[in-house]
């Protein structure tokens, strides 16, 4: 058993390192070892892909199925009879509130073939139009201003192999040195070939660290930064009008909104010095080609769709954008977060990257699943709202891969709107937060127990395959929804296109997103096993000669993804965050991640190892901040928002603004960032504003007033 080495790809973020698996002795686990052969990572893994397998063991993850009791608590049951108390929980809301009535949120997490057959499962089976998935909390202010300015979205354009050969790259609100570490090479090669990194960002992180030039803009003013950058950009003559006339439209209402922004007026919003404003334009326009890659930081704002679409400006601007190795990528965040919005369980959106409005969409999807084109429901609510929703408009939930309670914003209300459902059934590996508070708890497979396919933040399609046996009375999400189907579609034999095998389900997808912008029809797992992976769009007709369509690793060199093949500007001006602070609430906070978890810490939370390099929550505030609040390193502090409050130990430190505090989001109970952050929704994309929030501080068991404006 241990001669078998099984090739596959990790189960975090969406970079997918290459690993290969060996079985132990029994073959219920596995052992990690490097994967040369796979170019994205090339080898190297993080912590969390090293110790993935941990999560395998019984003594972690969920090994039976679990129904409330009468007296409340959670106890083991038959697969039989989870799975009826589910089909009668669903059926029941149904019947008596209508399909709408009936919820389904996803996770960025879940396979290709899961998402796909969720999204069609809520609108076949269930009949609802009510779902999406945590990953409009990921990259859907990215995706919203690429489909504006390039009629297509894909994460990144290019391979990653691209960033090191290129001159420069603006790197916007990312940390990968901690988010996605083996992902750090390339900009450091980039450095070793003579290129620069800028880095901006309000803390000066581990990625910061290697930039040759750190702009820490306060958070939530990255729009204006954009525009001061465009405005200088226009003011020293370093625009490429032949590109501008002849590949994009809208520049003339752009270039009058960005000249209003004068360096000046954006040095006050941002606190970013005019002179590193024009070194920034130098270092960016001077070479021959250029990058603007950008993340959760100017994304996850109320208005993260006109921030992504003024750094898209400042390629289109200098010509950098459909030329070789430049242009503007999104550095996606979650494991599948590219596919797991591809395919269906996005409110909007059917396979192949489809829009559910779509007349002609919704007739060739429907002919895929055999149904009428008028029996699929419209577009339902995006995530935060179907959270909100929930024990009022929405009475039952099915979740599959997401823990809310942790991640969702606002996250006390949201907590209480799911303690609120009639019924809530959550498919997940382990018991989260979320899924301790369900009615039934089904274990399913995961990563290494499964086959199925991921797609990465390049656009490659990727194959994961099982390398050992799941635990007895553990089952696949598809099998969940093959049996679901078969209970609530009544006599119409439904669980017939709720196929257990993943390719099988894969076939049925290449399919559906056959002619549409994310077309896969010309992928098969064969492919996916031999090429190591194949980038999207690959249509199923024939490539030159006899070949195979080769798959598209770059975009746009010909034209782009519009209807007259032009890119189109965004003509944007800055306006505040959602919410400002003020005397009662002078500080702002900000969040994100730590290299040793991962999410919701769901599954990280379990493994020994990464906990010890990341035991739990703290506050980063810098000692100006820590000083005018009595505050010392390790200090309860207490982070109050008017959501709620936070509390961790202080930790002290000249990496952040004097005027700004960040939290991890890892961590459920009284260190939980989210209980704080503002759920103020972008208008395009729907996205919260999880990185700027108006809070206090205040040192725990300490007689001090709060500090004022800092």
């Amino acid at each position: 058993m241990r001669d078998t080495v099984t090739p596959t790809h990790c189960p975090y973020c969406a970079l997918q390192c290459g690993m290969n698996l060996t079985p132990s002795p029994d073959g219920r686990a596995v052992e990690v070892s490097e994967r040369a052969d796979f170019p994205v990572n090339r080898g190297a893994l993080c912590g969390k892909g090293r110790t993935a397998p941990a999560v395998l063991s019984s003594s972690v993850r969920l090994t039976s199925p679990l129904v409330r009791s009468a007296g409340g608590a959670l106890v083991p049951a038959s697969w039989e009879e989870a799975l009826e108390r589910v089909a009668g929980g669903l059926g029941r809301t149904r019947a008596e509130y209508g399909a709408d009535a009936v919820g389904v949120f996803g996770g960025g997490g879940l396979t290709n073939e899961k998402a796909y057959s969720l999204g069609k499962f809520a609108r076949v089976v269930l009949g609802t139009s009510q779902i999406d998935y945590n990953g409009r909390f990921c990259m859907s202010s990215a995706a919203a201003a690429g489909g504006k300015a390039f009629g297509l979205d894909r994460g990144l354009p290019f391979p990653l192999e691209d960033i090191p050969r290129t001159g420069c790259v603006i790197l916007v609100g990312s940390n990968p040195a901690e988010t996605m570490p083996p992902s750090l090479r390339y900009f450091t090669e980039l450095r070793e070939n003579g290129g620069t990194l800028i880095v901006v960002d309000p803390r000066r992180t581990k990625t910061a660290e290697q930039a040759d030039l750190h702009l820490a803009p306060r958070p939530g003013t990255d729009l204006a930064l954009a525009l001061g950058l465009l405005h200088l950009i226009v003011a020293e003559g370093r625009t490429d009008e032949a590109y501008i006339r002849e590949r994009t439209g809208g520049w003339e209402e752009t270039r009058a909104a960005a000249m209003a922004h004068w360096p000046e007026y954006v040095e006050r919003i941002t606190g970013v010095s005019v002179p590193q404003l024009r070194e920034a334009v130098r270092l960016f326009c001077e070479p021959e080609a250029a990058m603007v890659l950008t993340a959760r930081g100017p994304e996850q704002q109320s208005k993260g769709t006109d921030t992504v679409g003024a750094w898209i400006n400042l390629c289109l601007a200098t010509g950098r954008a459909g030329r070789p190795l430049s242009g503007y990528g999104c550095l996606t965040g979650q494991g599948n977060g590219q596919g797991g919005r591809e395919h269906g369980q996005k409110a909007d959106q059917l396979p192949g990257y489809r829009k559910l409005t779509d007349p002609a969409a919704r007739a060739h999807v429907a002919g895929v699943w055999g149904v009428d084109p008028d029996s699929l429901p419209g577009p339902g609510r995006s995530a935060y709202e179907l959270l909100d929703a929930l024990g009022t408009d929405i009475r039952s939930l099915l979740l599959m891969g997401s823990n809310p309670v942790v991640s969702a914003p606002r996250a006390a209300h949201v907590e209480e709107r799911i303690r609120s459902l009639d019924f809530l059934v959550v498919c997940d590996v382990v018991l989260s937060e979320t899924a301790a508070l369900a009615d039934v708890v089904l274990p399913v497979t995961q990563w290494a127990e499964e086959t199925g396919t991921t797609t990465n933040l390049e656009g490659r399609v990727l194959l994961r395959r099982r390398a050992i046996t799941p635990p007895e009375g553990v089952r696949s999400d598809l099998e969940v929804m093959h049996e679901l189907a078969a209970r609530l579609g009544g006599d119409r034999n439904l669980e017939k296109g709720f196929p257990t095998d993943p390719e099988e389900v894969f076939e049925e997808l290449r399919r559906a997103s056959a002619g549409g912008p994310a077309d896969y029809s010309g992928i098969t797992y064969r492919r996916l096993a031999e090429e190591n992976g194949v980038f999207w769009p690959c249509p199923a007709d024939e490539g030159p000669g006899d070949g195979a369509h080769p798959g598209t690793p770059r975009l746009f060199l010909d034209r782009f993804a519009t209807e007259d093949g032009r890119a189109r500007f965004a003509p944007v001006s800055h306006r505040a965050v959602a919410e400002e602070p003020d005397d009662a609430y002078p500080v702002l906070l900000t969040t994100g991640r730590v290299v040793a978890q991962y999410q919701s810490g769901a599954q990280t939370r379990r493994v020994d190892e990464l906990n010890a390099a990341a035991p739990g929550p703290f506050v980063e505030l810098h000692p100006r901040l820590a000083e005018r609040l009595g505050a010392a390193e390790g200090d309860p502090v207490a982070v109050v928002s008017r959501r709620g409050r936070a509390v961790a130990p202080a930790r002290i430190t000249t990496a952040i603004r004097p005027d700004t505090v960040f939290m991890p989001f890892h961590w459920a109970g009284e260190g939980r960032a989210n209980t704080l952050t503002n759920p103020a929704l972008d208008p395009t994309s729907r996205m919260p504003e999880f990185k700027a929030c108006a809070v206090r501080l205040e040192v725990v068991g300490a007689d001090r007033p709060a500090p004022s404006s800092p």
